[in-house]
């Protein structure tokens, strides 16, 4: 089908937007405005890009199919360990590092995502609570498993892993993850696990095959849970089991829930002020799971739907607004 010609300016605005972006951070960095702190406050928006993935793709699950996940981290450390034993294992190929880091992120993802739809199979036939509960144990099978395989250090870290990974790969990559989920999210499969959300009875009286729709988007969140798990390996160089717990899933969960389970939008900008967080205010970061409990509570008692509910950002309908051109609101809202 083709494609509207104002949806096409739309994606052209919206990508020249970020070129804009992404070229003050290259000029704040290269021009190393921050002094010796250019290269600290660097590694805070690189970890930023990679938490974006991971939180946005935790909120198809959470946001898009109304499911209670708390073993996201599960995935990202499949991830992370697949995308590392597999550039190890291409090193020293001549393989240039910008292929290497993708075919390495690629494997990764195709690893999650291959475990989500294991798990998804049986765990999506239940619901609430009960699904809550088999992802928090899917989680911690996968760490023990991780703590006791010689190839991912066997419980100790795993050190060595290539460092292919920079703010300036990590910015595009994030930008290209959140760009496919986006439009997921908008097509006739996102719409369809819309439904399934909003009247399960009524969308599996009406012909909708309802556990393929939860565990395509299951398997599609745990992909690119993976890749993000990926970035953070060949960022990070060195990752220990430990670092993927429970405690590591319920940060994710916050973000999405803090940004707005129903916007995109709300999960980028949640991740990147949270994962940013516990580095700018250093001497506190012991505590940065109370402060992610207080600013979950007052988000819940003044701001149920997340700070930005289900509103996503569009750089076309705010031009239209400061020109004068946006189209009238129409019944019902936006």
């Amino acid at each position: 089908m083709k494609m509207p010609k104002k949806m096409k300016l739309s994606y052209l605005l919206n990508f020249l937007g970020l070129v804009l972006l992404f070229s003050i951070f290259v000029l704040m960095f290269e021009s190393k405005i921050f002094g010796t702190s250019t290269t600290y406050i660097k590694g805070i928006f690189t970890t930023a890009c990679y938490t974006i993935i991971m939180v946005t793709s935790l909120n198809l699950v959470v946001g898009c199919m109304g499911e209670f996940s708390l073993g996201h981290a599960g995935f990202v450390s499949v991830g992370a360990y697949f995308s590392a034993i597999t550039s190890n294992a291409l090193a020293g190929r001549g393989i240039p590092d910008l292929l290497l880091l993708i075919i390495a992120l690629i494997a990764g993802g195709l690893a999650a995502g291959l475990t989500g739809i294991l798990v998804g199979i049986p765990a999506l036939r239940l619901r609430g609570d009960y699904l809550a509960i088999v992802t928090v144990a899917f989680a911690e099978i996968i760490r023990v498993a991780f703590c006791n395989f010689e190839i991912t250090g066997g419980g100790k870290t795993m050190s060595g892993i290539a460092k292919l990974a920079d703010f300036y790969w990590a910015f595009w990559i994030m930008v290209v993850c959140v760009t496919v989920m986006f439009m997921y999210v908008r097509s006739r499969y996102g719409r369809t696990v819309k439904s399934i959300r909003e009247d399960y009875i009524a969308a599996a009286a009406s012909g909708i095959n309802v556990t393929y729709y939860k565990v395509l988007t299951f398997a599609v969140a745990a992909f690119f849970a993976g890749v993000g798990g990926g970035l953070y390996a060949h960022y990070m160089t060195a990752m220990i089991p430990t670092n993927f717990n429970f405690n590591y899933s319920a940060e994710l969960l916050s973000e999405v829930i803090i940004g707005g389970t129903g916007s995109l939008t709300g999960s980028v900008i949640g991740a990147a002020f949270l994962s940013s967080l516990p580095e700018l205010m250093r001497q506190f970061s012991t505590y940065r799971m109370l402060a992610y409990s207080i600013v979950l509570v007052l988000v819940m008692i003044f701001r149920p739907g997340g700070i930005f509910g289900t509103w996503e950002f569009s750089l076309t309908r705010l031009l239209e607004r400061v020109t004068g051109k946006a189209p009238k609101a129409q019944k019902g809202g936006e």
